[in-house]
């Protein structure tokens, strides 16, 4: 059975239900992931979830230690990760209270550390569909069943925050055809492929960020009471999708560095191959 990641967003800190849960502190040649993670099984399914902004949402999402993350789910046997994301609308028919399963992205950031492939080793992963379409079409299916509105594709704008858009480039992002805004999923799902782990996104949304001309401008009282509504809806389509994608037999991130690695063996540094052993270990001695 595969083993499911849950990375949780503003207002997600937890997931009842989860049974032998443990605690657990994991070190990576990264620093330190956003809080502990926890473990246990949902549904039968072995299931690991982090907070990614810390439990209290302490972590802005600029200073998020996303190689941790990703990385720390790798060393405990993650093979897929669910992301749950709160976004902005950028087309009308994207209401607020609304979920998307996107799949695309589109890089705004400037501050990340987007790649584990630094210090003497170059790795090209192919990361032209960044999500998987069958993580992508449970939780679609699963929200569909619950009664939910959820929307299947479009393109998530990951912008760099955290402060929320100017008016004029909300603008120039509607005209870019881009469906939501959100400041943490793209980095996470880079660094999710290139340590072959399948990804996809549950993004709710809690507001049309600040374009729509007859629609309050956004306020973090806005989101926060939208995102309220939306934890607990979020927090049942997870529960009806973590069984179904730990049954899952083939993850369509497997594999996704095999024929990436540029550098030679030979001259990839000791340290760095010993650091990223769970990562490049199967492919480079």
């Amino acid at each position: 059975m595969a083993k499911v990641g849950i990375i949780g967003g503003s207002g997600l800190y937890n997931i009842e239900g989860i049974k032998k849960l443990k605690t657990i502190k994991v070190k990576t040649p990264f620093g330190d992931p956003s809080d502990v993670y926890m473990s246990g099984t949902l549904e039968g399914a072995d299931v690991v979830f982090l907070p990614r902004h810390g439990k209290g949402h302490r972590i802005s999402p600029s200073e998020i230690n996303y190689r941790a993350n990703i990385f720390g789910m790798k060393k405990l046997g993650v093979d897929a990760i669910l992301s749950v994301s709160a976004c902005g609308s950028l087309k009308e028919e994207l209401k607020p209270l609304d979920f998307v399963i996107p799949d695309q992205f589109l890089d705004r950031t400037f501050l990340r550390q987007a790649s584990f492939f630094t210090d003497g080793i170059v790795v090209h992963t192919a990361f032209a569909d960044p999500v998987c379409p069958v993580l992508s079409e449970i939780l679609y299916k699963s929200a569909k069943e619950l009664g939910l509105t959820a929307h299947k594709g479009g393109t998530y704008i990951n912008m760099e925050g955290p402060q929320f858009s100017t008016k004029a480039e909300s603008h120039l992002y509607c005209s870019w055809g881009m469906s939501i805004i959100g400041m943490t999923n793209l980095t996470e799902a880079k660094l999710a492929r290139e340590t072959e782990i399948s990804y996809a996104t549950l993004a709710a949304i809690t507001d049309y960020d600040c374009w729509h001309s007859s629609h309050e401008s956004v306020s973090l009282e806005m989101i926060i009471a939208n995102l309220n509504k939306n934890v607990e809806n979020a927090k049942r389509i997870l529960k009806k999708a973590i069984p179904q994608v730990s049954r899952l037999k083939t993850l369509t991130a497997q594999g996704a560095i095999k024929n990436a690695i540029v550098t030679p063996a030979a001259l990839i540094p000791a340290k760095v191959k010993k650091d990223l052993n769970i990562i490049i270990g199967k492919y480079i001695k």
